[in-house]
């Protein structure tokens, strides 16, 4: 968490895409919790994460509001692209939930944070175009980091 709090808060926040879209990142630890997660652990994770991560960006409750969500629907979206059958102790990743589900539940969860954390934001309709910019453009960018990350974490296995 500290990692990924110190990596969003001193290179990713001044990173804007097109100038637009800033990744969002610090979403990444909910998204990697484990099947069987208690949902008070999952709620407690995401509100400390963006608490502390609304401290140190002055963004007054977005990042908060933002991560407690994602927190709060976690579960449901695993299950999403989870098989019926694997156990409760799996971790969302390329090796354990595929390719393709796992491309689908990084971009759904980013984009559903990214939509929460840009509307309240913007707080107004008046520039839906560059609200609607800044999460497409940040949804995107946060995506690929994610999967870059899962892909360089878990190196494909040779057999010899």
């Amino acid at each position: 968490m500290v990692l990924l709090l110190a990596v969003q808060l001193l290179v990713l926040n001044h990173v804007h895409l097109f100038g637009y879209g800033t990744p969002l990142l610090l979403a990444g630890l909910t998204l990697k919790f484990h099947r069987g997660t208690s949902r008070i652990s999952l709620l407690l994770w995401g509100f400390v994460m963006g608490m502390i991560y609304d401290m140190f960006s002055n963004t007054t409750g977005m990042g908060m509001a933002s991560c407690t969500l994602l927190a709060m629907m976690q579960p449901f979206l695993l299950n999403l692209f989870t098989p019926r059958e694997a156990s409760a102790e799996i971790r969302p990743s390329f090796l354990t939930i595929g390719q393709t589900n796992y491309i689908l539940y990084v971009l759904i969860t980013m984009l559903i944070f990214h939509v929460v954390f840009y509307a309240l934001d913007a707080f107004t309709i008046s520039n839906w175009m560059l609200t609607l910019m800044g999460i497409s453009t940040g949804t995107l960018l946060a995506t690929l980091l994610m999967v870059l990350f899962d892909l360089m974490s878990h190196p494909k296995r040779h057999e010899s």
